[in-house]
C-alpha cells in the first residue's frame, strides 16, 4: 500500500514557519523567492546562487535552492548544498525536511529517518516533517511508528487530507475498520476529489462487508477511473469492476501517477554471457504467505543446471518453516528490506540478472518502482497481482489462456505469454493433515449441506451473497460456511442475511488454527465451495481443489473473474465454470440437491489427481522456465524475429 508523501514547502512558507537570521540582503532575497513562487525557476536560482556566493550561510537561500534542485530530480547537488546547510545553520528545520527528502531521494533512508527527527525536535508542529517520516517509518516496515505520526498531525490540523488519507490506510493494515472508514468518510467530506479517496472508502467498507451506500460509490469509481480520474487504486478497482478494459485504464492512471519510468536506465541493451540464465524474483511474499506457498515448490525444481536463482525478499523474515525452504532453494537469497528502490536495482544490474519477475505487483509492500530503472534485459509480471501493471517497463506477463482469452491481450501493456495449462501453480510440499476434524469439531451441523466459502470478505458483494441467502432459504438445514477474521463483517453479514429472512445462525465462522494443514483437512467437511465474483477465489479455490472440495464459479471478462475457472479446467472440472449469476445460482442448487451428483464430482476430482497439471509441480516449473528460455532468447535477438519467438 503507497502512501503519500509531502514536497517541500514553497520557500516562502518555510521562511515564515521558521524564523531565519537576517543573513542576506532581504530585498534581493524576497525577488529571488517572488521568482521562483511564480514559476520563475531559472531567474531564482541565479538570484539564490548569488546570494549564496555572497552570503554563504543564509538558510532560506539555501532551503530554496535546495528545493529547486530537488524539483529537478537532482538530489545529489541538493545534498551536498544542504550537508552544508545544516551544519552552518542547525536550528533552521526547514533545512533538516529538505535534507532528509534529498537523503531519501540517494537512498539513505535510515540517515532520513534522522533529519526528519531533527526538524520535528526543532519544530514540533512541523506537518510535513510528520507526514513524510511517518510514509518514511512505513515503508521500513515500522507500521506502530508510522501511525503515531499521521495521528500527531491529526491533533494538530484534524482536517489535513495528507494524514487523514495515510492514517486511514494504516488503520485497515491493523484491522481497525471502523476508524479507517470514519476518517476516510471525513476526507470525502473534505475532499470528494481526493487522489484514491472514494476507491479508498468503498473498499475499506468492503472489508466490513459493509454495503451501505455501494451501488452509488461503486458507480462514482468506475466513472471515475474511465474519465482517467484517480479514483481508485487498482487492486481495490478489481474487487468492483469485471471489465478488463477499465482494469486497465484503472492500472494505468495509477502507475503514471505513482510508479512513471526513472529517469535513470541501468540496462542499456548490454549482452551478458553466463552459463547459466540469472534469474531473480522480487517479492515481499517469500514468508508464511499465499504468495510463498505456492511458489516455494517452483524455487525448489528449478532446473540448477541452466538457472541461476536469485531472491530479493522485501517482505519481513517471520521464522517460518516455509521461509527457512525458499531460502535453502535459492543460490543467492538477499534481504533487501532496507534497502532503497534504486539501490536494488542497482544490486540486479550489479549481478547481470537476465531476467527479473515481479511476484508483487500492486499488492501489500510491493517495490513496483525498482523496475522503473530497467535493471535487467527481461522484466516480468507474474502471480501476485492478476492485472497488468499498465506501466510500460514490464516486458511480459505469464498468464493461461482461460484467464487472458486471445481476444483481450490488447488490455494488457506486457506482451502476454501462456503457460498450457494453469498460470497459478500447485502448492507442493503442502501436507495436509490425514485427520479431519468431525462437524462439530468445525461448529457446524452434523446433517445439511453445508455451502463453503473462505475468500476474504472484500470479495463477496451484495448481489453473490443475495444469491447465498436464496440458496439457503431454497436448501433446507444448509449453512453458509465462510472464514471472516472481523467481528463487524460478521455482524453486518448476519445483518444481511436477517433482513434476506435467513436465520443467522445459518452462517458459520471458521476459527483460525495454528497449521495450515489443519485448515485445509477442513474443506473435507464442506459439500460444495461457493465462489465469489468479480474477484474469484484464487490461492483459496486452489487449496479447496487440493483438498478435494469441488469448486462452483462464475467467470467474467477479467483476469480475476477468471483465475478459478482456470483452475477447474486444469482440475478436469469444467464443467463446473458458469458465466453468469443465473448459472451460477441453477447450478449451484441443482448440485445441493443432489448429492450423487456430488460425490461424482469429488470422485472425478480425485481421480484427475495423478494426471493433473494443477498438481504437477515438476511438470509446471519446466513450463515456467520454458517461458523464461523463450523470454531469455528473445532478449537476445533485440528486434530480431524467427520462429521460435516466444510472441508473434
Amino acid at each position: 500500500m503507497v502512501l503519500t508523501a509531502s514536497p517541500p514547502q514553497t520557500p516562502a512558507a518555510a521562511a515564515a514557519a521558521t524564523a531565519a537570521p537576517p543573513v542576506a540582503d532581504r530585498a534581493l532575497l524576497i525577488q529571488a523567492l517572488d521568482h521562483q513562487n511564480q514559476g520563475r525557476v531559472e531567474l531564482a536560482e541565479q538570484l539564490f546562487r548569488f546570494c549564496l556566493g555572497h552570503w554563504p550561510a543564509d538558510p532560506v537561500a539555501l532551503y530554496s535552492l535546495a528545493v529547486i534542485l530537488l524539483r529537478r530530480a537532482d538530489p545529489v547537488e541538493a545534498l551536498t548544498l544542504l550537508e552544508r546547510g545544516v551544519r552552518d545553520v542547525p536550528g533552521f528545520a526547514p533545512l533538516w525536511f529538505a535534507h532528509a527528502t534529498a537523503l531519501q531521494g540517494v537512498g539513505r533512508r535510515d540517515e532520513a529517518l534522522t533529519s526528519y527527527q531533527r526538524a520535528i525536535d526543532l519544530k514540533p508542529d512541523y506537518t510535513e516533517a510528520l507526514i513524510n517520516s511517518g510514509v518514511l517509518l512505513r515503508e521500513l516496515l515500522q507500521h506502530a511508528a508510522a501511525l503515531e505520526r499521521f495521528q500527531r498531525v491529526l491533533a494538530l490540523q484534524p482536517a489535513n487530507e495528507t494524514a487523514l488519507a495515510n492514517c486511514a490506510t494504516l488503520l485497515t493494515e491493523f484491522r481497525r475498520t471502523e476508524e479507517a472508514v470514519a476518517m476516510l468518510r471525513q476526507l470525502q467530506a473534505i475532499n470528494p476529489a481526493y487522489d484514491y479517496g472514494v476507491g479508498m472508502l468503498v473498499y475499506e467498507q468492503l472489508h466490513a462487508c459493509d454495503w451501505s451506500g455501494f451501488d452509488a460509490l461503486s458507480r462514482q469509481v468506475i466513472e471515475g477511473v474511465r474519465a482517467g480520474r484517480r479514483a481508485c487504486k487498482s487492486l481495490a478497482f478489481m474487487g468492483l469492476s469485471d471489465s478488463a478494459e477499465d482494469h486497465q485504464r484503472c492500472a494505468r492512471t495509477f502507475s503514471a501517477h505513482r510508479y512513471p519510468p526513472a529517469s535513470t536506465r541501468l540496462w542499456n541493451g548490454e549482452r551478458y554471457r553466463h552459463d547459466r540464465i540469472r534469474l531473480a524474483y522480487v517479492s515481499p511474499d517469500l514468508r508464511e504467505h499465499p504468495v510463498g506457498h505456492l511458489m516455494a515448490g517452483i524455487f525448489e525444481h528449478h532446473d540448477r543446471r541452466r538457472f541461476e536463482t536469485i531472491a530479493i525478499s522485501l517482505g519481513p523474515d517471520d521464522g517460518s518453516r516455509l521461509r527457512a525452504r525458499m531460502v535453502a532453494a535459492f543460490d543467492h537469497f538477499i534481504d533487501a528490506r532496507r534497502m532503497s528502490a534504486i539501490d536494488i536495482a542497482r544490486q540486479l544490474r550489479a549481478m547481470e540478472v537476465d531476467i527479473a519477475i515481479d511476484l508483487a505487483g500492486y499488492t501489500a509492500d510491493s517495490r513496483s518502482d525498482i523496475f522503473s530503472y530497467r535493471p535487467a534485459p527481461v522484466q516480468v509480471n507474474y502471480l501476485g497481482y492478476p492485472g497488468t501493471l499498465g506501466n510500460g517497463y514490464m516486458d511480459y506477463i505469464l498468464a493461461d489462456r482461460h484467464v487472458i482469452p486471445p481476444d483481450q491481450q490488447r488490455f494488457y501493456d506486457e506482451r502476454v505469454i501462456y503457460l498450457p495449462d494453469a498460470y497459478l501453480p500447485p502448492a507442493a510440499g503442502l501436507q495436509i493433515a490425514e485427520r479431519t476434524p468431525t462437524r462439530t469439531e468445525c461448529g457446524l451441523p452434523e446433517d445439511g449441506v453445508v455451502f463453503c466459502s473462505f475468500n476474504h470478505d472484500y470479495k463477496i458483494l451484495p448481489g453473490v451473497f443475495a444469491i447465498w441467502m436464496r440458496l439457503l432459504a431454497a436448501v433446507p438445514g444448509s449453512v453458509l460456511w465462510l472464514m471472516s477474521r472481523s467481528e463487524l463483517s460478521q455482524a453486518n453479514l448476519r445483518a444481511t442475511a436477517q433482513a434476506a429472512g435467513v436465520d443467522p445462525a445459518r452462517l458459520v465462522f471458521a476459527q483460525r488454527v495454528p497449521r495450515v494443514e489443519d485448515h485445509l483437512a477442513r474443506y473435507r467437511v464442506a459439500d460444495l465451495f461457493l465462489d465469489t465474483h468479480p474477484y474469484n477465489a484464487h490461492t483459496t479455490a486452489a487449496d479447496a481443489l487440493l483438498a478435494g472440495l469441488p469448486v462452483l464459479t462464475c467467470s467474467g471478462q477479467a483476469f480475476p473473474s477468471r483465475v478459478a475457472g482456470s483452475l477447474l479446467q486444469a482440475a478436469g472440472l469444467p464443467e463446473l465454470v458458469t458465466t453468469s449469476h443465473a448459472d451460477y445460482e441453477a447450478l449451484a442448487l441443482a448440485l445441493a440437491r443432489d448429492p450423487a451428483r456430488r460425490a461424482a464430482l469429488r470422485a472425478k476430482l480425485q481421480a484427475q489427481r495423478a494426471h493433473s497439471a494443477l498438481f504437477d509441480t515438476a511438470g509446471f516449473t519446466r513450463d515456467v522456465e520454458a517461458a523464461c528460455i523463450a523470454m531469455w532468447r528473445q532478449s537476445r535477438l533485440g528486434d530480431a524475429r524467427d520462429a521460435l519467438c516466444a510472441v508473434p
